[in-house]
């Protein structure tokens, strides 16, 4: 499979190769064919500049030492077969072992087509005159559909006005969720396309229905109006493709809420538990409008979205960690007690990943001014506690036991001093009800992420998980949640 494009100049040309490598990932092997003077030259010096992230780098022909690699968003190794003598001399170059964990760019690639792997990227140059070059790209289905979805953020951004605009990895989360600065960095570029359902797992649902992910960027939408309506920080938004799942949105910056050391700013953690004390003194919606009169609903954290989610523990943890059989019965029995309490606590906006990654430090006086929020797509109406525990169990953070127990007064005492109600003993046994319920799902999405998605890398924030597990387990409350989990597993 695959399709042809015409570039009508070299900067085209450049652009191509440099939208061809932001939809690269590790494992991609692309051989780069053409006569000469076809531009392989001009597209792999952009494609190898892109994945650089420096665009005046120098890049060598690689004609005499066969490759070159770069240390690059993901390692880039660029090879030109044209002077290889036999297939020998490749292997020995490690090429296979380097797409473990990195990417491989080959020029010349003629003599070899037959030993390269049935999935690998075939990019053809083809000169039609002095300035317009014909490009065919072809590629397994999946990866096409990648590639594609580069072009298209291209067309997205022409179509808005940034044509010529250079574009940068940022980052990405354990969803489908990408992002890019656009530019000289002032903008930021959401990739989020809908996500399909998953398996049919429960009552007629999959997980995503159950528990209330957004599956498109409507919420985010939605949501991002709702707040800034409120007189919080979230990004504006410039241009959107709903449909697509591609926004561009202001760039509140880089600054966060830990120092270099990945250790929490007291100062900035506290100004962040302010804000939250104040979003829970307003009331939301549970629907509201956006865009050309349309209506998002907010779901409620209901006891099937917070059953769903416990319920993570027993499906992943403590099979693939625990290892050891369980009543299901009474972890059930337990969790449904200890929803049915929470039904009954305050509730509020739950942003539902308020932490230190989600949270951009601002210029300002007031913790409205100096807190800028970001990825609340999945936003619901359930318990205040549960924003609260999110940010002073930091999953992301070492948060110390002093710390947490500082921001959680710090909240408790804004909400008293504010003229609306306030029950602390309401609010501290629905804080370790919701610290508990929130643990008790990371535990076994950490896991799933490794065993399932292949993101090993999770596994390290378990042991600061259990650590605060411990913590919330004191509290009166969850005392027959502690007897059980004591008979299963070691905290």
């Amino acid at each position: 499979m695959g399709f042809t494009l015409t570039t009508p100049n070299t900067e085209a040309t450049e652009r191509l190769g440099a939208d061809i490598a932001c939809g690269l990932k590790p494992g991609d092997l692309i051989l780069l064919s053409g006569e000469l003077g076809a531009g392989k030259t001009t597209f792999s010096r952009a494609m190898i500049r892109q994945m650089a992230e420096d665009m005046e780098l120098e890049v060598p022909s690689p004609t005499y030492t066969i490759c070159q690699s770069y240390d690059a968003r993901i390692p880039l190794h660029h090879y030109d077969l044209y002077r290889l003598s036999n297939l020998e001399e490749l292997d020995e170059l490690g090429w296979q072992e380097q797409l473990e964990s990195g990417c491989a760019l080959m020029e010349w690639p003629q003599n070899v087509f037959d030993a390269m792997p049935p999935d690998a990227i075939l990019i053809s140059l083809k000169e039609e005159d002095e300035n317009t070059r014909t490009i065919e790209i072809s590629a397994p289905p999946k990866t096409l559909e990648r590639l594609k979805r580069s072009l298209d953020i291209r067309e997205f951004l022409t179509l808005h006005g940034h044509e010529h605009s250079s574009r940068k990895f940022l980052t990405g989360d354990a969803s489908a969720r990408a992002y890019e600065t656009i530019g000289d960095e002032n903008l930021i570029l959401m990739n989020s396309p809908a996500m399909p359902d998953g398996p049919i797992i429960k009552d007629g649902k999959p997980y995503s229905q159950i528990a209330h992910l957004a599956e498109d960027v409507t919420a985010f939408v939605a949501v991002a109006d709702l707040l800034r309506e409120n007189g919080f920080r979230a990004p504006e938004i410039f241009c959107q493709d709903l449909d697509a799942g591609l926004l561009l949105t202001e760039n509140l910056g880089s600054a966060t809420i830990i120092d270099h050391n990945r250790a929490p700013i007291p100062e900035r953690y506290k100004a962040s538990i302010a804000l939250l004390a104040e979003m829970h003194q307003k009331t939301f919606p549970s629907e509201t409008g956006f865009g050309n009169n349309q209506i998002h609903h907010i779901p409620q954290y209901d006891p099937d979205a917070m059953m769903i989610e416990v319920e993570l523990l027993k499906d992943w943890y403590i099979p693939h960690e625990a290892k050891t059989d369980i009543d299901t019965r009474e972890f059930t029995q337990i969790w449904q007690e200890l929803i049915g309490k929470a039904q009954n606590h305050p509730a509020s906006l739950v942003l539902r990943d308020y932490h230190s990654p989600n949270i951009i430090w601002l210029d300002g006086s007031t913790p409205v001014e100096q807190v800028g929020l970001i990825d609340f797509q999945d936003a619901m109406i359930g318990p205040e506690a549960y924003d609260v525990a999110s940010l002073a169990q930091d999953a992301r953070v070492d948060v110390s036991a002093d710390l947490e127990a500082e921001l959680v007064t710090h909240y408790i005492t804004l909400r008293t001093q504010a003229s609306a109600p306030f029950d602390e003993d309401i609010f501290r046994e629905s804080y370790a009800i919701m610290s508990a319920l929130r643990v008790t799902k990371i535990l076994g999405i950490f896991i799933r992420l490794d065993v399932r998605d292949g993101k090993p890398h999770y596994r390290a924030h378990l042991p600061r998980m259990r650590e605060y597990l411990k913590r919330s387990l004191n509290h009166p409350v969850l005392a027959d949640y502690k007897n059980w989990l004591e008979s299963v597993m070691k905290l």
